[in-house]
């Protein structure tokens, strides 16, 4: 019986061309493609950042499918569907640390108690890294933006 080898950031790099994966507790977790509404949502998320990236002249807007790196006990990596970050641009290579803002927008497999816990799990894990607000967008069923700050993170407005 053979060790199991942890996934890294290498792995990422591998990923098949248009796929999306985070890698969470030692493992590449490959997130399916979204559906028009929750895409169209995230491009709309996107042109607002781009926008505020603009207007500041300070950090980077970025669309779905961008990797950040991360150093948690358990997530070295995190995909939002868009997202806006401080740090250094990489080259073709990953954003070291997490963005400042993330929005992450829920498909159709995003609803029932599992989900909202894998959901819970990963709010706590943007603000163990370092993030400051990380938006819930439900266009789906609630229509509704729960908006979650690091300062009072059970709280969203």
């Amino acid at each position: 019986m053979s060790a199991k080898t942890e996934a890294t950031s290498e792995d990422l790099y591998r990923v098949p061309e248009k796929g999306k994966a985070e890698l969470v507790k030692g493992e590449l977790v490959l997130m399916a493609p979204t559906g028009g509404i929750p895409g169209r949502a995230g491009g709309e998320i996107y042109v607002s950042l781009r926008a505020y990236e603009r207007c500041t002249k300070r950090g980077y807007a970025f669309p779905d499918n961008v990797g950040f790196l991360v150093d948690l006990p358990h997530r070295n990596s995190f995909s939002p569907d868009a997202a806006f970050h401080l740090g250094a641009l990489r080259g073709g290579q990953f954003l070291e640390g997490a963005p400042v803002f993330a929005a992450e927008i829920r498909s159709e497999n995003d609803y029932g108690p599992a989900a909202e816990r894998e959901l819970a799990d990963k709010r706590a894990d943007y603000f163990a890294a370092g993030t400051l607000v990380v938006w819930d967008v439900d266009v789906l069923r609630e229509q509704v933006v729960r908006v979650y700050r690091a300062g009072a993170p059970e709280h969203p407005a």
